[in-house]
């Protein structure tokens, strides 16, 4: 009753005293504390545990006991000071509060009186300045009075002497006062509902008509200068139509782009005829002559007319790109005129000439009138830069300097160059041609490449730089770069996409052919060994499947797919920066990287198999032996030695020539230690039956090969490496089971509870058939096995509920409630001593 009392009267403590986490964090940082008694999260039950780990403990309680009273003496006298010091703080507060509402009230007073005194000073300024008010705004209306008869003193009189000026031809001064005409007539606007303002409209009629009589004019000053039938030029330039040029920009904008467009038209006749369709110099052998004809134009242009039209309207500009859509419309035409007769070479010819002048007007001018309404809006130019812009033909180191450039991470932009496209863009159709003898190309060096395997056989390894990449695969890529960048010049749209799926279609056959094609064929014999002709085997015999030479061309062919799929990553990275940004999605090389992924565990695979048919024959002579007359434990068996011998012929060479991609040889060893240990075992459960020194002597051979395996990744290497811990862990794992086996084998199975608990506590394996295994390789007769097995499957834990019957057991520790009552019953020996 006592204790149900104590336990009721902790339940309601600790309700009273419980916080919430936010105060519980305050206090812990105003009183940060190590000892477990101020925690939150207080358990008394593992605090006693920490007090009294063992029963041994139990012997100082006394003196625990005793610090834990001197404790709580400390506390209540803590509380007890801080309960009296706080009898007088209410009183202390009230007076505090007092005094504080006494300072408000002052300071209150105080901001009123400067509240007061600052609205007097502001009445006294408004008065002061009043005056200086009112002569400011006579000074301002008197300003605008005065400008206002000057415009209109220039209105009446403007109007007379700009008539005059027009009959006369005087464009400077009509260019001048014009502006200064309508800039009145703008002025005046927001004053016509004064009477006598409105009228004034009879002047701006006349200047309305002034103004268009101006038009007329110089469009018919400017067609007797430049009539347009005819090539030759009876006119030319002169200061009357410099001067027209200039009252042009004051007159209505489509005046200004009439004379831009007469002008240019007639200054591009002559090409029109030089490079008509029936021309020889029209097709695209001979394209350089059109660029070379436009470039004495624009310097012809530039002697002669440059200074008579305004530097504002860019007519250099405007000539070149006029030039080019008339360039890129007859190219159009001819071409499609001419397809059959278009070559490949032919039209890397043309582009390469057309993107170069494409990159020299980007030079020469902004390109801002390629937006202008007075000139036909070019297509867009598409996002991705052009490594050609500035290169010679044949020029191969500076184009790759410009793709290495392009290979720097950073987001992509817009291109430099305004006029990219310009002209090129009509030749995008037919870039078919190019596709398709880049197509053929390909075709081409994947057979070359494999005619060179054939012949040349694989290539040498350096032991010290690690197994060696197909020079083919670099061939390749590079060929692949080649093709990208160019055609990157060349257009940014379903080209590119086109070209992708022409790389994605010789990467497979690359990856099939060249090194799928050449792996090593497994033989299907088992090699034919007896037990007495591998148990005379001779240190350093062949028994491998494959030669040293085979296994360095697995290793090889493994080095080059893992070079390739990482390529093959960053070419479809690069495909996608420079293809347009609506196309990207449907640049795909997944299947590609799958398939030399695959070719990557098919080595590492062929590389297994092979060292693990090797080991058969030894591990089944193991199986053979006769165990249980084997009379005295010696040195590790002749099976182990073959192993061993066939791991270190293997292994080195492996490890060699996969040393750049090292984590295909850790992969090797994960996949040769999960092949080999449970095939191990297999043969273990067939060594039956075991005499005790025949397992002690297999208990020997386990360990060896443990310790073989442990030290594979750098076995017969100078440099020791530790193992993985990946590995490790799997042959730990393996080979502790196997010793497991052999020391259940070795124990006696008399008396049988004990043989069964033991067996229980070494291997935790539920599994009644890997028990009966055992119990033939001690050599129990059926008979003896029945009873043994039904106090096997007697002695097995139960497993919780829900759980699955697996085969390997697990102990379950103590429940929470099994704790609580060791708990109490340490409880009640406490409060007895005490």
């Amino acid at each position: 009753a006592m204790e149900e009392e104590e336990l009721e009267f902790a339940d309601e403590l600790e309700a009273i005293l419980h916080l919430t986490p936010e105060v519980q964090l305050a206090i812990e940082q105003v009183f940060p504390s190590q000892d477990p008694l101020d925690r939150a999260d207080f358990n008394a039950v593992e605090y006693i545990n920490t007090l009294f780990p063992t029963e041994q403990s139990l012997a100082n309680i006394d003196d625990v006991v005793n610090k834990i009273r001197l404790k709580i003496r400390r506390l209540d006298d803590n509380i007890r000071t801080v309960v009296r010091g706080q009898t007088n703080v209410g009183q202390d507060g009230r007076l505090a509060l007092e005094e504080a509402q006494k300072a408000i009230q002052q300071l209150f007073g105080k901001i009123k009186d400067i509240k007061d005194k600052a609205e007097k000073s502001e009445q006294m300024v408004k008065e002061i300045t009043r005056d200086i008010k009112q002569l400011d705004h006579a000074k301002r209306h008197l300003t605008t009075s005065i400008t206002t008869l000057n415009h209109l003193h220039m209105l009446a009189g403007g109007v007379d002497s700009l008539e005059a000026m027009t009959r006369r031809r005087q464009y400077g001064e009509v260019a001048n006062l014009l502006q200064g005409v309508v800039n009145v007539l703008e002025h005046f606007q927001k004053y016509m509902g004064i009477p006598q303002i409105r009228q004034l409209s009879e002047r701006t009629h006349r200047v309305k008509a002034a103004q268009s009589e101006l038009g007329t004019q110089i469009l018919a000053d400017f067609e007797e200068a430049f009539p347009s039938q005819g090539s030759k030029r009876p006119g030319g330039p002169s200061n009357v139509l410099r001067d027209a040029c200039l009252v042009a920009n004051v007159l209505d904008p489509r005046i200004r782009q009439e004379i831009i467009k007469k002008f240019i038209r007639q200054h591009l006749s002559e090409y029109l005829v030089l490079f008509q369709e029936n021309q020889d110099v029209a097709w695209l052998d001979k394209i350089d002559r059109r660029y070379a004809w436009i470039k004495r134009q624009l310097v012809d242009y530039e002697e002669k007319y440059g200074k008579m039209f305004p530097a504002e309207w860019c007519m250099t500009e405007r000539v070149a790109v006029e030039f080019c859509h008339i360039t890129r419309t007859e190219l159009a035409k001819l071409m499609r005129a001419r397809a059959r007769e278009i070559e490949v070479k032919l039209l890397l010819f043309a582009i390469q000439r057309t993107t170069n002048f494409e990159g020299l007007l980007a030079k020469r001018f902004t390109g801002s009138t390629l937006s202008d309404a007075a000139g036909k809006k070019p297509e867009p130019p598409p996002p991705s830069t052009n490594p050609f812009l500035e290169d010679e033909p044949g020029s191969e180191d500076s184009v790759l300097e410009k793709e290495e450039e392009l290979e720097r991470p950073k987001k992509p932009k817009a291109p430099d160059n305004p006029f990219h496209g310009i002209v090129s863009k009509c030749f995008e159709p037919h870039l078919y041609v190019y596709i398709e003898s880049q197509d053929k190309n390909l075709g081409e060096l994947i057979d070359r490449f494999v005619a060179d395997f054939r012949a040349q056989g694989p290539p040498k390894v350096n032991s010290e730089e690690g197994g060696a990449v197909l020079p083919s695969c670099a061939d390749l890529f590079v060929y692949y770069k080649k093709c990208m960048v160019q055609c990157s010049q060349l257009s940014t749209g379903e080209p590119m996409i086109a070209l992708s799926t022409i790389f994605q279609k010789y990467l497979r056959e690359y990856a099939w052919k060249i090194l799928s094609g050449n792996l090593p064929k497994t033989s299907s014999s088992s090699g034919g060994l007896t037990i007495s002709s591998l148990l005379k085997e001779k240190e350093g015999s062949e028994v491998a499947k494959f030669t040293v030479e085979e296994l360095c061309l697995i290793c090889s062919i493994l080095s080059t797919a893992e070079y390739c799929l990482a390529t093959t990553q960053q070419l479809e990275e690069k495909l996608k920066e420079k293809v347009d940004k609506s196309l990207a999605e449907r640049i795909n090389l997944t299947g590609e990287m799958d398939t030399f992924s695959t070719v990557i565990s098919n080595s590492i695979q062929l590389l297994v198999q092979d060292l693990d048919a090797a080991c058969d024959p030894a591990l089944s002579a193991m199986s053979k032996m006769p165990w249980q007359n084997v009379e005295h434990v010696g040195d590790q068996s002749p099976y182990v030695t073959s192993v061993i011998m066939h791991i270190k012929q293997n292994v080195p060479v492996i490890r060699d020539n996969l040393a750049s991609t090292r984590k295909y040889f850790t992969q090797f060893c994960i996949k040769f230690a999960n092949s080999f240990i449970p095939k191990f075992i297999n043969h273990l459960f067939r060594c039956k039956p075991i005499s005790m020194v025949g397992a002690e002597q297999l208990l020997l051979d386990t360990h060896s090969l443990k310790t073989v395996l442990l030290d594979l990744p750098s076995i017969g290497s100078q440099v020791v490496r530790k193992a993985p811990a990946s590995y490790t862990k799997i042959v730990v794992k393996g080979m502790t089971r196997a010793e497991m086996i052999l020391k259940v084998v070795m124990a006696p199975h008399e008396p049988s509870v004990a043989f069964v608990d033991n067996y229980i506590k070494l291997l935790a394996d539920g599994n009644p058939e890997t028990f009966q295994k055992i119990l033939d390789m001690k050599g129990l007769k059926r008979s003896e096995q029945s009873s043994v097995l039904e106090l096997f499957r007697q002695r097995l834990p139960t497993p919780p509920s829900g759980a699955d019957g697996g085969s390997s057991l697990s102990f379950s520790t103590p429940t929470p409630e099994q704790e609580s009552s060791r708990i109490r019953k340490l409880e009640k020996l406490i409060k007895k001593r005490l």
